[in-house]
């Protein structure tokens, strides 16, 4: 995969992970997250990113001290040594909120999307435990609905340990009537096997999205998770949206199951 490809699928995923906490200045062609009022970072991606080269970035924070920056210098080159030639944003986010945020407060922030719960559309389904018929009791989460356009996404969220469990959960899903008719059920899962995590992904006839969907677990780093984003189809052509709708309906589910702090 190319650097302009893979820049473009980091850039979607980071954005449905932190919303409207990640902005583009079209001016600089450069992206910026504020982590808090007085704390920001800021990103260039050269055109040999991520194969052979990091990001440029600069750190506003006036109140951050020499050790603090000479820290963050540090890990941001320690992350792209070991990950060299794959994307590294998000690691570089976390670690440098993890550095600043030990002077400063976090700001909460959420994406500019609907979310809803009413009945006239699907149903939002509580977290529940089912009994599987592998003996397995399988924890799942739903998380809220968006809705675009007269298109509605919903994502759903289990704890897996095996891919059986993938399979189980699947089958619980359709189970539901409602889930059963949605136009596209699309999986991604890790799960970790021994020294190896196993993964994989299904469309379910939405081109692009189950890949797109396991890149989001992979730049989260999790493992042993499933999650199937539900999407019925309002007759109105969302384009790129529909990915960017996808991902966040997957992020807030696992939010809601405990994956992402």
């Amino acid at each position: 995969m190319d650097n302009i490809t893979q820049q473009a699928e980091e850039l979607e995923v980071i954005k449905a992970i932190f919303g409207d906490q990640w902005k583009y200045n079209k001016t600089t062609n450069s992206f910026s997250i504020q982590i808090t009022k007085n704390v920001e970072l800021w990103l260039t991606l050269p055109s040999e990113y991520p194969s052979s080269v990091p990001p440029r970035y600069e750190v506003w924070a006036p109140n951050l001290s020499k050790s603090q920056r000479d820290l963050i210098d540090s890990e941001f080159a320690n992350i792209y040594e070991m990950d060299k030639g794959e994307p590294v944003i998000y690691q570089w986010i976390e670690k440098f909120k993890d550095i600043v945020l030990n002077d400063y407060v976090s700001e909460d922030c959420r994406d500019d999307v609907s979310y809803t719960n009413e009945e006239d559309n699907v149903q939002s389904v509580s977290s529940n435990n089912v009994e599987c018929k592998s003996n397995t009791k399988l924890k799942i989460t739903h998380g809220s609905i968006i809705t675009d356009r007269k298109s509605t996404f919903q994502g759903h969220v289990c704890e897996i340990s095996s891919s059986q469990n993938v399979s189980d959960f699947l089958n619980i899903l359709l189970e539901n009537r409602k889930i059963a008719q949605a136009t596209h059920n699309i999986l991604a899962y890790r799960v970790k096997c021994d020294k190896t995590t196993l993964q994989d992904s299904n469309d379910d006839g939405e081109s692009h999205a189950g890949g797109r969907l396991l890149h989001l677990l992979q730049i989260l780093e999790l493992q042993n998770v499933a999650v199937v984003v539900s999407r019925w189809y309002g007759g109105i052509h969302l384009g790129p949206d529909r990915f960017k709708h996808i991902n966040n309906a997957a992020r807030i589910a696992l939010t809601d199951a405990g994956f992402i702090k």
